[in-house]
């Protein structure tokens, strides 16, 4: 059995870090740009499907009235 070796496992996490291929600033400003567009989508969407929801609803518990 291999003995844990905090300074060995520093040195692969870096060793492994290097090998990773980093966005540049523009990839993730886009990306980030891109999130932001999708999450207000979605929040509109959202939005009208509860309207939606709430008036159906609405108009069929007003119906026995």
């Amino acid at each position: 059995m291999a003995k844990f070796s905090p300074f060995k496992f520093l040195q692969e996490v870096r060793d492994e870090t290097g090998k990773v291929t980093w966005p540049t600033r523009r990839e993730t400003a886009i990306t980030t740009a891109m999130v932001f567009v999708m999450v207000t989508i979605t929040a509109i969407f959202f939005l009208l499907a509860d309207q939606a929801i709430r008036f159906l609803i609405t108009t069929i518990l007003s119906v026995g009235r």
